[in-house]
């Protein structure tokens, strides 16, 4: 499968990556290596295969949550641009803000 130069400089402006034409180029490259692998793969007879979701067992491994010291309020806010004394003040991300 081709993917054109338009098509990867569509996807790097949607990451918002900004590429040189010399790595448009390059990724261009390089995505039609990857797909073409991908449709290589699909070739492949799997209806003998059993589906699965990972490759290795996944299991979590918890710990005990452990009490130490950290920071005072005051040294944690200490270095932040902007805080209101008790939260860090960041721009609004969401709506109008």
């Amino acid at each position: 499968m081709a993917i054109s130069r338009e098509e990867v400089q569509k996807v790097s402006l949607l990451a918002r990556l900004r590429l040189s034409d010399a790595e448009l180029e390059e990724m261009t490259a390089q995505l039609a290596d990857i797909l073409e692998y991908v449709e290589l793969l699909g070739e492949l007879d799997t209806d003998a295969v059993e589906p699965i979701a990972h490759a290795i067992d996944v299991t979590d491994v918890f710990r005990d949550d452990q009490v130490r010291p950290s920071l005072e309020k005051e040294a944690a806010l200490a270095n932040a641009p902007k805080h209101d004394g008790e939260c860090y003040r960041v721009p609004a991300v969401l709506g109008d803000g």
